[in-house]
This record gives structure tokens, sequence and C-alpha cells, in this order.
């Protein structure tokens, strides 16, 4: 298969094997905290492109059963251990899934994921994933994410900054792109707020952090 650069294994693998995973947040996100009930109480919730999240367990731990997946496989055995965790781990298909209690992660391409492997899915919690990927494989992952789940609500975090200020990952993803990637949905704004981000400071641009709430018809 042939990647672009946003989903090239090697770039991501380099990321974390260098320590530069400054989207690892190392504790639940607020915006998941401040909107949690939008999701369905007890239900199942699909983080992709999870790394080694903390908003994994946050999840779990308010009764969510929580299914991950991250290209990256050293980043999911990652979570595992420092949650001292001993998964189950076995091969499915292209995957390599990991599992424990309540979370479940397949290691391997987001687009090797088959809805049949997945299993039932009740919401989508998506910080990191949509803003990781670059303009030419957005509708292509949205249209992906939604053969795995076609009618389960989604509860997203974007970024908007000028692109030429700093380059991605993460990137830009504005407001009228989420509106055409999502075309046919509602899209419920939650969150607008000030983007925190030294590398944008240092090159004197402003940014902002957005959510939204995602119903499908």
């Amino acid at each position: 298969m042939r990647y672009t650069a946003g989903m090239d294994p090697a770039f991501w693998r380099s990321r974390w094997q260098a320590g530069q995973i400054g989207f690892h947040e190392g504790r639940p996100n607020h915006l998941l905290e401040r909107y949690l009930d939008r999701l369905p109480p007890g239900g199942r919730v699909l983080v992709p492109l999870c790394g080694k999240t903390e908003d994994l367990a946050f999840l779990a731990a308010r009764g969510h059963d929580v299914v991950g997946v991250e290209l990256v496989e050293d980043a999911v055995a990652a979570f595992f251990h420092e949650h001292g965790a001993t998964p189950i781990r076995t091969l499915v298909d292209d995957l390599t899934c990991y599992q424990h209690r309540a979370i479940t992660i397949f290691a391997g391409d987001v687009f090797a994921v088959t809805a049949a492997v997945l299993g039932a899915v009740d919401a989508i919690y998506d910080r990191a994933a949509l803003i990781a990927l670059p303009p030419p494989d957005r509708a292509r992952y949205v249209a992906h994410v939604r053969t795995l789940a076609p009618r389960a609500p989604t509860l997203l975090v974007t970024l908007e900054y000028p692109q030429a200020a700093m380059p991605g990952p993460p990137f830009a993803v504005p407001e009228d792109e989420v509106r055409a990637l999502f075309a046919d949905a509602a899209i419920e704004p939650l969150a607008d707020e000030p983007l925190v981000q030294p590398r944008l400071a240092a090159a004197g641009a402003t940014g902002r952090q957005r959510c939204f709430w995602i119903a499908r018809p």
C-alpha cells in the first residue's frame, strides 16, 4: 500500500520513537470531560487514532466500553504498561488486538478495520484523528469510519489556525470543512476557545480549538 504523509507508518513510528508526541495530553481531554454526557450512557465508544491517550481510561472508568485504533503498536503497548494492565493479545486479519476489561485497542491501519472486526459502536470520539490527517485523506477517513458505525454520533475536536504558520500534523480543520465532510449530518457547535500551542505562538499566530456534536440522520 502507498501512504500519504499523514498515514505513513514510518513517519508515526519515528515520532513515537523520538518522543515527539506533543499531541499526547497526559490527562483526559477537558472537552471530553465537559461533554461526556453527550455520549450514550454505558455505550461502546470508538476512539480512532487513539495513541496512548488517557481518554481511553477516562471513558472506561465512567462505564463505557472503549475500542481504540492506533497505527503504532508501541503506543498501544505503552498504554497498557502505563496502566499496569496485562492485555490479551490476538491477531485479527492484518491487525493486532489488545484487550483488557472494558478497553480494546486494535494496532494497525484504521483503513484495515472492518465493521465485522470492530463490532457494534454506539458513539465516536475523535480528538486526534481528523486533525492528524492532511486534506487528501480526510474525506476517505470520514467515509470509512461511517462504514464502521453508520448511525453513531460523533464528538469531534478540531483545531483552527493559519496553516502556513505551523506545519501539521496536527492540521487545521476549519468549521466549513467539517460541515462539508459531514454534509448529511446535523452539526452542533459546542465549544470555541483559544488554542494554546507553543509552536503557533512562536510563529506569532493564534488559533482556536473547536468541539462539535455530529448526529447522523
